[in-house]
């Protein structure tokens, strides 16, 4: 199975000089929670992210975007504006993870472990046509059917499953435990 058969193909791109404030307004509206950034030919700069607009650090520090979910609750004037004057281009991290059509899933799952994302691009002659996030991933196993077992795999199950069982594992044996 590749990125082709499990892909989203309704792609809601913005340009570098997008405003925050109107991605944050697509976001809902589309239902997504990321979109790619795209130049003037369509080709993937980045990706931008709920989290790119909440701001990392920001929200380490102190909880100043749930207030924009609470009633009544106002907000320090000079970080709203800064928040509305910044640009897609100026948030967000490149050079932006991408895969052909032909990707087979196993290696998307790598990438997304490996770079620790949740979401990559679909690309075709340098242009976003797709996007395969962890979802997508998903759905696409659970309508996949199970192949005969490899040694030392249960023959009901996906390879994937027991590759992404080692990568969570490992993960988990690398963070200390917390109470």
């Amino acid at each position: 199975m590749n990125a082709c058969d499990v892909m989203t193909t309704k792609v809601v791109a913005v340009g570098p000089d997008t405003s925050t404030n109107k991605i944050a307004e697509r976001l809902p509206e589309n239902r997504i929670s990321a979109v790619p950034v795209v130049d003037e030919t369509s080709a993937p700069i980045a990706m931008l992210s709920e989290g790119d607009l909440i701001g990392r650090e920001e929200a380490a520090r102190d909880d100043w975007w749930l207030a924009l979910l609470a009633d009544g609750a106002e907000l320090n004037a000079d970080h709203l504006a800064s928040l509305r004057a910044r640009t897609a281009r100026e948030i967000t991290a490149a050079p932006v993870v991408t895969v052909s059509e032909e990707t087979d899933i196993s290696e998307i799952a790598r990438l997304l472990a490996a770079y620790r994302i949740k979401r990559v691009p679909v690309v075709r002659d340098g242009r976003v046509i797709g996007i395969v996030s962890r979802a997508d991933l998903l759905r696409g196993l659970a309508r996949e059917e199970p192949k005969p077992g490899a040694p030392g795999t249960d023959a009901t199950r996906h390879p994937i499953f027991d590759w992404l069982d080692k990568q969570f594992l490992d993960a988990q044996q690398d963070s200390p435990r917390q109470p």
